[in-house]
């Protein structure tokens, strides 16, 4: 599931470049998303997590609130990278992140 979620994470960022003409470089699981290098504002991370949600959702037929309390007290932040933004989705799907 791991590989898939990064996967979808990856292919949505690509879709919210192309509809909002702006270009980011190579999408990598390194990708930075939010903070120092990320990029993504307050707004695309908020876009990005709405639709992996509802891609999980879609996918797998599970909830998930990936931006809830427990993201916010990680020591390391769910949403520095494609990688990290993944492993916690795996872990919030309660599927283990490999």
């Amino acid at each position: 599931m791991q590989e898939e979620l990064t996967a979808i994470i990856m292919n949505t960022l690509r879709e919210m470049s192309e509809s909002s003409g702006f270009i980011f470089d190579e999408i990598t699981p390194d990708t930075p998303l939010f903070g120092k290098n990320g990029i993504l504002d307050s707004i695309g991370l908020v876009t990005l997590i709405v639709a992996v949600e509802q891609a999980i959702e879609d996918r797998y037929q599970i909830s998930v609130a990936l931006a809830d309390e427990r993201a916010f007290s990680q020591k390391r932040s769910p949403f520095r990278s494609v990688a990290a933004l993944a492993d916690y989705a795996a872990q919030v799907a309660g599927v283990e992140a490999s």
